[in-house]
């Protein structure tokens, strides 16, 4: 019965956590993030035009954030269309259906260490 209860509460705790997640990524606050940026056409083959796609892998899980079609997008698309690059993204992000998109104010190549 302890099993039971402890495997309860342990589920319950990982769905807040979850949804906690989930509302702030909803919500579009300002973030930074730093990944693997790509096309979602040209590396990807996901989409049938260009996309920048910043994939950022924590604690051993990829998350992938397709930047919205704005002019810092457009303007650094060019850079990684059929190449990987690492990159910095500062932007707000929300949930749109099942994608993380990220509406960019800024984006840079990471720097070298």
């Amino acid at each position: 019965m302890k099993k039971l209860l402890l495997t309860g509460l342990t589920i319950a705790v990982v769905a807040i956590g979850l949804v906690f997640n989930a509302s702030a990524e909803s919500k579009g606050k300002s973030l930074t993030l730093s990944g693997k940026g790509c096309c979602a056409k040209c590396c990807l083959k996901e989409t049938e035009s260009c996309q920048n796609v910043l994939t950022v892998e924590k604690d051993g899980k990829k998350t992938k954030y397709y930047l919205v079609q704005n002019d810092v997008s457009k303007g650094f698309h060019s850079q990684i269309c059929e190449t990987v690059k690492d990159i910095t993204v500062t932007g707000t992000c929300k949930k749109v259906g099942d994608k993380l998109e990220v509406t960019a104010e800024k984006i840079d190549l990471a720097k070298k260490k």
